[in-house]
């Protein structure tokens, strides 16, 4: 997607409402608002759009046409797909939410769905199945799984994406009577917040129209129309072939509607889209998230090592943009496409073995289409077409992961099929990983433990700082499925431009720990900036004690890159401050909001005063914590309060002090 004004929004008439949501909350605001109900049993990482519509419905909300939306949750996902095809077959709009095992689960209704031509559309947070173990977290195996049902499939990268996307596959469906699945990376992209345009009501009450008007009820009596029927050899071929007519107008249905949606927006989507492919030789091919931070190690690799590479975002899957690809991809010498999934039996993973498809058939001068409408350009040969596995079950993809699979392809013999991110013989991996993120970035890499509401609290401070100061944030925890009562670690970066770098932060300029036992796991300090801040959390008042505690190699990072170390008992501050004992825990991470104000430079640099910024996190504290009542919003207010009031720093000549003690008691050894 692609911002389409230099001046910002202005020459469009619906810029968006701009905002900080994750790509659940993003399709949760278009569905909320355009559709009658949602029939679903959302699964892991589908659930928190579930949720989101459910709560809307709680609150009586109605649809941009005045009709009260419904939720309904049968006892399963086949259960939740099945009442979506009769929901539809009655003429209402609808939508459903699911992830894994659980859209597996609804196959058999899904070619129902696409047979009786019922425009409906399925959001998913796609992930892993359970292929190898179980595994919640990202991987495109699940919507593989039912590529082959008849519905159209669209990638977004991230939460704009989502939910733009959300409109678009809406429209198109209803358009060519065609379901369409709308799919964003499980977690990496259904849980991480980012700055977002939300569509304005007026754009989507025009883009998509009053569904009363615009939706066939095929179960009026007076229109009846006989619907899944049962036909043998005398006509079950004739229906099924005559159904290409349909799909024959959804590429073209596409591109239109991405097109109005571009001149009523300024966002920009195509059925491929090419970053510096005008003059590349070489290119990176890909499906969601990841593909952005392809883009960022792409434009190092062309600064800072002379390599002409590009990125190729295939946004539509089905149906397959085969003519574009080719147009896309012929010129270069070689490409690698990288997957979220791993098939070994195929001849090839999907994307790949529909892209060396389209090269073949344009190579010996076939035609796409069930007609040979879309032609293909002319070739005389095909690039090198290289593929690789990457970031199964969320592994992490990281910049140096794309400046490997670019060396492989510059390699005389390069290897045919690789895997990145893990130690294995089929792997490759760069020895530089680059700080690939814009100058102006902050970064913060925070270790806390699973049920402190550290990651409750990392989304509030990306609401308000993205918000409050005007920047784009970036803010995703690193979920894991026994999260709660163990480690977990979860990451904000701030910037004033877009940020595209969807991994784990190597580089940070601030480190929270919340977790005591950070220093017993690990080197929770890695990747420190010179001049950078932690946190501590400790029970100890006397800075000399909190520095006494610190493990020597910790203290020696410290030293050596002067960072500034602060420290303060918030569950002291909890336990004082909430009068629900089961919100003490959670309130402890809820103080790290004062304690960021206070280390960071944005309130400084925005120059309001202190009781201004804290009266601005109000209203980012009623967002989350509203819901429980006043009272809780006001506890969560003062341990924010006291969080940035009460934090203190440990002296530098303390932490010189140990340097100059090391060194006489070296020299002392050294004596003797």
């Amino acid at each position: 997607m692609n911002n389409g004004s230099a001046n910002g929004h202005a020459a469009f008439p619906f810029p968006g409402i701009p905002t900080t949501s994750d790509g659940a909350g993003a399709v949760t605001w278009v569905e909320t608002n355009i559709t009658h109900a949602a029939c679903a049993y959302p699964i892991t990482s589908s659930t928190t759009m579930g949720t989101g519509y459910q709560t809307e419905v709680s609150n009586g909300k109605k649809n941009l046409w005045g009709d009260t939306i419904r939720f309904i949750q049968p006892e399963s996902e086949h259960s939740s797909a099945s009442t979506c095809e009769g929901f539809a077959l009655a003429g209402g709009r609808v939508t459903n939410f699911t992830s894994g095992q659980g859209l597996v689960l609804m196959k058999e209704v899904l070619y129902t769905i696409s047979g009786k031509r019922l425009p409906v559309v399925f959001h998913i947070g796609a992930r892993a199945m359970t292929s190898h173990s179980l595994n919640v977290h990202c991987g495109h195996d699940d919507v593989m799984a039912v590529a082959d049902v008849g519905w159209g499939i669209l990638f977004g990268r991230n939460a704009q994406e989502a939910g733009d996307l959300a409109l678009i596959c809406r429209r198109v469906a209803e358009e060519t009577e065609t379901p369409f699945m709308n799919v964003q990376d499980g977690f990496l992209t259904t849980h991480t917040i980012e700055n977002v345009r939300l569509p304005e009501p007026e754009l989507m009450a025009q883009f998509m129209g009053d569904p009363n008007d615009k939706l066939r009820c095929l179960f009026d009596p007076r229109q009846p129309l006989m619907s899944g029927v049962v036909q043998n050899q005398d006509a079950y071929m004739k229906g099924k072939i005559a159904q290409r007519d349909f799909y024959d107008r959804v590429p073209g249905t596409i591109q239109s509607v991405m097109d109005e949606f571009y001149r009523l927006t300024g966002r920009r989507y195509q059925m491929v889209d090419g970053y510096r492919m005008e003059d590349a030789e070489y290119a990176l091919v890909g499906m969601g998230g990841m593909m952005e931070t392809a883009q960022a190690a792409v434009d190092y690799m062309r600064e800072e090592m002379g390599l002409k590479v590009g990125v190729v975002h295939v946004t539509s899957f089905a149906p397959f943009p085969a003519t574009q690809i080719v147009e896309m991809l012929k010129h270069v010498k070689s490409f690698t496409v990288i997957e979220r999934m791993d098939n070994p039996l195929a001849q090839s993973n999907p994307l790949v073995q529909a892209i060396k498809a389209a090269f073949a058939d344009a190579l010996t001068g076939n035609s796409y289409g069930s007609k040979g409408e879309f032609k293909y350009p002319k070739i005389d040969r095909i690039p090198r077409i290289i593929a690789s596995c990457a970031g199964l079950g969320s592994r992490d993809v990281r910049p140096g992961h794309f400046i490997a699979l670019t060396k492989n392809m510059l390699e005389s013999a390069p290897r045919e099929f690789t895997a990145v991110g893990v130690k294995h013989a089929l792997a490759i991996n760069e020895s530089i990983d680059p700080d690939v993120r814009p100058d102006s970035a902050f970064s913060m890499r925070g270790h806390s433990v699973g049920g402190f509401g550290s990651v409750t609290t990392n989304k509030l401070i990306a609401s308000f700082v993205g918000e409050l100061f005007n920047l784009k944030v970036q803010a995703y925890p690193k979920y894991g499925s026994e999260k709660k009562g163990l480690p977990t670690t979860y990451y904000l970066t701030v910037a004033r431009e877009h940020l595209r770098t969807h991994c784990e932060l190597n580089h940070v300029e601030f480190i929270p720990l919340n977790d005591v036992n950070a220093f017993n796991l690990g080197n929770p300090l890695e990747g420190i900036a010179h001049d950078g801040s932690i946190f501590i959390q400790s029970a100890e008042s006397d800075p000399q004690k909190v520095w006494d505690h610190i493990p020597e190699f910790g203290r020696r990072i410290i030293r050596n890159k002067r960072v500034r170390v602060y420290y303060l008992d918030t569950v002291k501050i909890a336990r004082e401050v909430a009068t629900d004992p089961d919100l003490q825990q959670r309130m402890q991470g809820v103080a790290l909001v004062g304690i960021f104000i206070k280390v960071t430079p944005f309130a400084a640099d925005s120059g309001m005063g202190q009781e201004q910024v804290l009266g601005a996190v109000e209203k980012y504290i009623r967002k989350y914590f509203g819901k429980r009542g006043e009272h809780v919003v006001q506890e969560n207010l003062m341990c924010v309060r006291r969080g940035l009031l009460d934090v203190m720093e440990i002296p530098r000549a303390i932490i010189e002090a140990s340097a100059d003690s090391r060194t006489a008691n070296e020299a002392v050894v050294l004596a003797k």
